[in-house]
């Protein structure tokens, strides 16, 4: 595995507004590419989305983008994707929780709009590669393929949410940040020393089409409030709630059940059945889970032959476990080393070679350690 220099390319830089992708636009500015930068316009009315710094698809952040090219040197657009950012991703994150699942947005973002409506369009108008402020780092190998990596400051890594990228779409994304053993801190350092005023900006956080953080109101205001029963592991009704939809899996706060456990300890949800609209809760023991089955999986290269040893990651900001996967029928049979708590369908689980990404799937059911709900 070696790195081989890149001739000069011809570069769509995606601009939110924010730190990352700007220096990593002028990185690849820097490097020799062509590059025009563009900013998504995520939303038919920019207001609704996050205000102020917090967010990555306002007006403020396209003006922050556009001030960052105009630094860099670089043309600059902005194109309109909505429409397809409204069914794709929006869209998506109300029926996965109207199905009981917990989706990951940002992940469904990448695969369906920065790196399949954007680079489809890109390709079209005779750019080579899109490039983001993600922090992941892809290798080329000598036979020309590409590897999809951890990035090299593994406090910002954020190869999770690209692992759903297939090897084509791998063969034209560039990271420039990820290459690199470079801190946040020193990312704001540089973007200042270029004179980008985005060097002090915040970080976006929590969901950009939820303006004000709250996805239980988000989700009342799209599917309407339906009161169902909050049930034990034997179905017994300990309270109520206003609909499934506002629970995840491994759920402990806000779940308004008057009745104490048994034995005292704090109550989990275990369980959300959208049939019956019941949310089940019980120990946090019962979340242990042993195996779980993903479903639509996506290979960041060759799909795996036969049974193969892993490490897993099963959300964004969490950690790694060993895990034996093996592709049966197009299904992901995944069995845990140890159990691991909490898991919930609808999440991706990300397979790891190593540091190298093999590829995602999608949650569909767990096993659980012990009798009950899965």
């Amino acid at each position: 595995m070696t790195h081989i220099p890149q001739r000069p390319l011809r570069v769509l830089a995606a601009m939110s507004g924010g730190v990352d992708s700007a220096v990593a636009a002028a990185r690849a500015a820097e490097a020799g590419h062509d590059v025009t930068g563009v900013h998504l316009a995520l939303s038919a009315n920019p207001q609704s989305f996050r205000t102020g710094a917090r967010g990555c698809c306002t007006i403020e952040d396209s003006r922050d983008a556009r001030r960052a090219a105009d630094v860099i040197g670089i043309p600059f657009y902005v194109w309109d994707l909505a429409d397809r950012f409204r069914e794709d991703v929006v869209e998506d994150f109300i029926a996965e929780y109207e199905a009981g699942r917990t989706p990951n947005p940002c992940l469904r973002c990448n695969e369906k709009i920065k790196f399949a409506a954007l680079l489809d369009k890109a390709l079209a108008l005779g750019f080579d590669a899109v490039c983001t402020g993600h922090y992941a780092h892809i290798v080329r190998r000598e036979d020309g393929s590409r590897e999809l990596h951890r990035a090299s400051d593994m406090a910002k890594d954020q190869s999770y949410v690209l692992g759903v990228l297939d090897e084509k779409q791998l063969a034209h994304a560039m990271f420039p940040l990820g290459d690199t053993l470079t801190t946040k801190d020193e990312i704001r350092a540089e973007a200042e020393r270029r004179g980008l005023a985005v060097a002090k900006k915040p970080d976006s956080h929590d969901i950009c089409f939820i303006a004000d953080g709250d996805t239980q109101g988000f989700l009342a205001g799209r599917l309407g409030k339906a009161e169902g029963d909050i049930v034990d592991e034997t179905g017994a009704k300990l309270g109520t709630h206003e609909g499934a939809y506002g629970f995840t899996i491994g759920q402990r706060k806000g779940l308004r059940i008057g009745t104490p456990a048994p034995d005292g300890k704090p109550r989990y949800v275990l369980d959300i059945s959208p049939v019956n609209n019941t949310v089940t809760v019980g120990p946090a023991t019962a979340l242990d889970v042993t195996g779980l089955t993903a479903v639509k999986p996506r290979w960041c290269g060759t799909a795996p032959t036969g049974p193969g040893t892993y490490t897993a990651q099963l959300r964004a900001h969490g950690g790694e476990t060993e895990v034996t996967a093996e592709l049966v029928d197009g299904t992901l049979e995944v069995s845990f080393t140890e159990p691991v708590r909490g898991v919930a369908p609808g999440q991706a689980i990300v397979l790891y070679d190593g540091t190298r990404v093999v590829g995602s799937a999608t949650i569909a059911s767990t096993v659980r350690t012990t009798v009950g709900v899965a």
